[in-house]
């Protein structure tokens, strides 16, 4: 049976418990999986990661009429804003769009410079009307940070105020890192795992996964 475990050592952080996920993770890490081997996994662990992410949407109730009667039902009563990190982010937000079509989807382009381990912006399409609903901030590894932080603070400063960070695996020192600068932001993630490495890799991790994911590393 699914579990939502809390990390007591991190605040408003979700740890999804689930024997799927645990199967997929362990396809993700491993180096000798296939780009469609990985897309694959990847594919089924954010769907359960955004099912999750998604359960606390509100809603209003409708009156709808059936093939024999009318009867109550039931409408997502918020706007949903999906915001991928570029370009790994791209690997989680299809699992959230499929969940709500209508989701409005904004990008937010950073890359990691090799030297300083620090994200550098390069592109922002960010949707009207996102102080209005719920936020989801999707990237697939929460490392240093770095990104996440700026991501976020960027989104906050125009204008939104419900944020979700919804990451495949995490190192402690970018939850703590988020914890710290967004207090109330809360992170969903599949694996918080050991630490980084001197190169601010994820360890064990499972590389990097856009490049694996887009087949180009």
């Amino acid at each position: 049976m699914a579990e939502l475990k809390r990390d007591y050592e991190h605040e408003n952080v979700t740890i999804i418990d689930h024997p799927l996920v645990a199967r997929d993770l362990s396809i993700l890490r491993k180096k000798e999986t296939s780009t469609a081997g990985f897309r694959a996994a990847m594919a089924r662990i954010a769907t359960i990661l955004a099912y999750y992410a998604l359960k606390g949407l509100p809603l209003r109730t409708t009156r709808i009429e059936t093939p024999v009667t009318e009867t109550e039902g039931f409408e997502i009563d918020t706007s949903i804003f999906v915001i991928p990190i570029l370009r790994a982010g791209l690997s989680l937000a299809d699992a959230i769009i499929d969940f709500v079509p209508d989701a409005h989807v904004g990008h937010l382009g950073m890359y990691r410079d090799e030297t300083t381990h620090k994200p550098v912006d390069y592109y922002s399409n960010i949707p009207d009307g996102i102080d209005q609903g719920l936020t989801l901030v999707v990237d697939p590894m929460l490392a240093t940070g770095g990104s996440a932080d700026d991501a976020i603070s960027y989104l906050k400063k125009h204008g939104a105020k419900n944020i979700l960070f919804i990451s495949l695996i995490c190192a402690p020192e970018g939850l703590k890192r988020i914890n710290s600068t967004h207090p109330d932001v809360p992170i969903i993630t599949a694996a918080v795992d050991e630490k980084l490495n001197e190169d601010a890799f994820i360890v064990p991790g499972l590389g990097d996964a856009g490049d694996r994911f887009f087949g180009t590393a």
